[in-house]
């Protein structure tokens, strides 16, 4: 298989995390994100996705997929140890839940190409950007919390092993304290994070900071 990333990425530090709590092993290539240049927005790699966002993955019959969640959910079908979802249903649910909440309410707000459209309209600069950042990213995970508190029994967001929930959760509180913001306030997700990074798995394949 081939994953097609950039480590400042969340997204692909999703992906990244789950193949290394399976042990898969995939070919890497990096996709630079930023700038006018930026490999993603050129031809080539818009043909192989035309959403021109990563990570993607190839996989070994040359089916395409893209989209982190839709990545890890493969991964844990064509892998099935350890399991990605709990068994019970709710809590399976719940585990969905979260992870949704911050890839498609939080994350969806703050990638490369939302930045450059605001930038490009009057009066938005970066400060404004990064504003935007912090507010939604600290409305977000405050609603998340919330969840979390509800429903928390164990060390992760559900339970006592890392499930699709903590692979997004994870790289999202990276992000937050690179924006400048104390994840303390949310004592749950501070402590659920403090127990990923221990796991070599998430502390290796963290987002890093962009240069």
């Amino acid at each position: 298989m081939k994953l097609y990333l950039n480590k400042v990425s969340s997204a692909t530090a999703r992906v990244r995390i789950a193949l290394a709590l399976k042990g898969l092993k995939v070919e890497e290539e990096l996709v630079t994100i930023f700038g006018d240049d930026a490999a993603s927005r050129r031809p080539e790699y818009r043909a192989l996705n035309p959403q021109g966002l990563v990570p993607a993955l190839l996989t070994d019959s040359g089916w395409l997929i893209t989209q982190s969640l839709a990545i890890i959910d493969y991964l844990d079908q064509i892998a099935p140890e350890p399991p990605l979802l709990p068994a019970e249903p709710e809590q399976r649910a719940f585990a969905r839940s979260v992870a949704l909440a911050i890839a498609a309410e939080i994350h969806a707000l703050l990638p490369p190409r939302i930045g450059a459209r605001l930038r490009s309209l009057p009066g938005v600069g970066p400060e404004e950007v990064a504003s935007w950042n912090r507010h939604w990213v600290s409305e977000g995970l405050s609603a998340v919390e919330a969840l979390i508190a509800r429903r928390r029994t164990g060390r992760f967001v559900v339970g006592d092993r890392p499930s699709i929930a903590d692979i997004v959760l994870f790289p999202q509180t990276v992000g937050a304290a690179r924006i400048g913001l104390d994840t303390a306030q949310w004592p749950n997700i501070a402590e659920i994070a403090g127990h990923c990074r221990a796991i070599p798995a998430f502390a290796e394949n963290a987002p890093v900071s962009p240069k």
